[in-house]
């Protein structure tokens, strides 16, 4: 289970979010069959939907996170919930490229740094509420913030990181958000500035075996930090067949009566890998109630 800690200063001023997420990541790399950029690029922004989830202010609240960039792996959407549990995907999960002259996999070229982030907010009322700002970077993190500092005039810090083993697997999986509330003036700024300048990855934080809460405290150290909540989050698929048939008779009447034509249809989740199989039949059960 990946854990979340959201912690506020004590003088009211500034708020982190912190997540362990390498069970997310790692779920979604063996569901997906990602490669190596491709876990880390899904990973991020897995976790960075974890966050923004555990973020919204009601239990029935969700949001989806999507990056529509030029790179190879085509679309990548997250989608998550009050909780922080998440799922996600991508067009095309076995993209390989060279590393980057660093050594770091290169996710921004994966992803393509031309293309627009989108942030899709469902809070239970008439119409989501819709975000969305040019791509950055297509490292993720650079987005998100862009996000806050562009569509929610937040000014915010936002890093993600996702560490793979010599196997390809998920080592650690995390990161953090940390955002100025109305209360903060140009000296909480500098503090929080200075605070985060020689900081390491947040993964290289989680290798040191530092908690949530700790990452925190570590990335606010000139301020006294005090724990608001926790949570435990997970990648988690909603998918049912009561679902598959309501969004199949939504697809119409003419949709319907093509598949009714086949002995078999099947449906593929696109963030597990459930299969749903609906008889000729069963089709025109369907077709009854879309008409």
């Amino acid at each position: 289970m990946a854990k979340i800690v959201r912690a506020l200063s004590d003088d009211g001023a500034v708020v982190v979010i912190a997540e362990d997420s390498t069970d997310i990541a790692e779920t979604a790399r063996l569901t997906h069959d990602c490669s190596r950029v491709c876990t880390a690029a899904l990973g991020r922004l897995l976790t960075g939907a974890s966050l923004m989830g555990f973020m919204l202010k009601n239990v029935d609240d969700s949001l989806t996170l999507r990056v529509n960039g030029d790179g190879e792996t085509g679309a990548v959407i997250a989608v998550a919930d009050a909780a922080g549990n998440v799922k996600g995907y991508m067009m095309n999960p076995h993209v390989e490229l060279p590393l980057k002259p660093n050594g770091k996999l290169d996710v921004g070229r994966a992803v393509g740094n031309q293309g627009t982030f989108l942030v899709i907010k469902d809070l239970g009322l008439k119409e989501p509420s819709v975000g969305q700002i040019p791509l950055v970077s297509g490292e993720i993190a650079e987005d998100l913030t862009s996000y806050f500092a562009v569509s929610e005039q937040i000014p915010t810090v936002c890093a993600l990181g996702v560490l793979l083993d010599t196997e390809g697997k998920v080592g650690k999986a995390g990161g953090f958000i940390i955002q100025l509330l109305p209360t903060a003036d140009d000296t909480v700024i500098d503090r929080v500035e200075e605070g985060i300048r020689h900081l390491p990855p947040i993964t290289t934080l989680l290798r040191e075996g530092l908690t949530p809460l700790d990452i925190c405290k570590r990335v606010l150290p000139d301020f006294n930090v005090e724990m608001l909540d926790e949570g435990e989050a997970e990648y988690r698929c909603d998918c049912s067949r009561e679902r598959v048939e309501r969004a199949l008779i939504s697809s119409g009447i003419d949709a319907l009566r093509e598949m009714s034509e086949d002995p078999i249809t099947e449906v593929h989740c696109h963030f597990c890998p459930s299969v749903y199989r609906f008889t000729s039949k069963e089709i025109l059960d369907l077709l009854k109630k879309a008409k």
